[in-house]
C-alpha cells in the first residue's frame, strides 16, 4: 500500500534482513527450492549479491565456493558463473592462487559515484523547484511523513526504500529516463557503503537533509534546493571517510 502511495518503482531489489548463525556468514543464504531451478546462476548471484550488500558477507572475506554449495543446494557450476558475475560488477575479486573474495570498499569508486550523483541531481532538484508542481510537492510531503515515522525506530531496511522513492520522485518529475538511469547504477554501486552508515543517528540527519530539500522545493527556491542536495550528497562522503577511518579493514587502501 504504501509503495503504491509513493510510486516506488525499484530498479532492482532492495537488500532483505539477513542475520548471522553463530558467526557464521553463509548462514544469510537459503538453500534454493525444487520448484526455483528456473536460472540457478541467478538465484546464487541474487543471493549471493544481498549477502555481500548487506554486509552478511564482509568486505575482503574469501568466499568458501564449497560452503555456497553445500548451503544453497547447488552445484559448482552456478556457483562459479554467479562469482564470475558479481566480478563483472566489482563486487568480488578473484586473486591468483588464494580464491575469490569480497571486494573491499574503495573510496575513490565511491567519490566518483557521488560525484555523477551530485552533478545530475542537483540539476534535478533545481529544475522540480521551478516546476512549482503540486502533485510533486504532496508526494514529496507523503514520503517525507513515512520517513518521519521511521527514522526514530531505527528501521534502516524499510526507511532505504523510502529514501530510494524520494530521490525516485524528483528523478521521475523531470522525465529524463536517461538521467535516471545513471543515477540508478551509481546508487546500486554504493549500497554496501550506505549499509555502513545506517545508524539511527545517520537516519535522523539523512531525514534532516531531506526535510530542506523538500522546502527549498515547496518554497520554488531552486538555488536552495540545488545547495540542499549537494550538502546532502556531500555529507555521505564526509560519514564514509569517518567510517573509512574507524573500520580500515572493510575498505580498500
Amino acid at each position: 500500500m504504501l509503495a503504491c502511495l509513493l510510486k516506488i518503482k525499484p530498479t532492482v531489489s532492495t537488500p532483505t534482513e539477513v542475520t548471522s548463525v553463530a558467526g557464521d556468514p553463509y548462514a544469510a543464504l537459503q538453500k534454493i527450492k525444487s520448484g526455483d531451478r528456473g536460472s540457478l546462476t541467478d538465484a546464487v548471484e541474487q543471493a549471493l549479491r544481498e549477502a555481500i550488500v548487506t554486509l552478511a558477507f564482509e568486505p575482503g572475506m574469501m568466499i568458501d565456493k564449497i560452503a555456497v554449495c553445500e548451503r544453497m543446494g547447488v552445484s559448482r557450476f552456478p556457483v562459479s558463473a554467479a562469482l564470475a558475475k558479481l566480478a563483472h560488477a566489482g563486487l568480488v575479486e578473484v586473486l591468483p592462487q588464494r580464491g575469490t573474495r569480497v571486494k573491499p570498499i574503495a573510496l575513490d569508486d565511491i567519490r566518483q559515484h557521488l560525484f555523477i550523483r551530485s552533478a545530475l541531481e542537483v540539476e534535478t532538484v533545481r529544475t522540480v523547484a521551478r516546476l512549482r508542481d503540486r502533485a510533486i510537492v504532496d508526494a514529496l510531503a507523503a514520503n517525507l511523513d513515512a520517513q518521519r515515522a521511521l527514522a526514530g525506530d531505527g528501521d534502516r531496511l524499510a526507511f532505504h526504500v523510502l529514501d530510494l522513492a524520494f530521490h525516485e520522485i524528483l528523478l521521475d518529475a523531470v522525465k529524463l529516463p536517461r538521467v535516471k538511469e545513471v543515477v540508478a547504477v551509481s546508487r546500486h554501486a554504493l549500497d554496501r557503503a550506505r549499509q555502513l552508515l545506517a545508524s539511527r543517528e545517520r537516519l535522523a540527519h539523512t531525514l534532516d537533509e531531506h526535510e530542506r530539500i523538500f522546502k527549498a522545493i515547496r518554497d520554488a527556491d531552486a538555488d536552495a534546493a540545488a545547495r540542499a542536495m549537494h550538502t546532502h550528497l556531500d555529507e555521505v562522503v564526509a560519514e564514509l571517510h569517518r567510517s573509512a577511518q574507524a573500520r580500515p579493514d572493510l575498505f580498500a587502501p
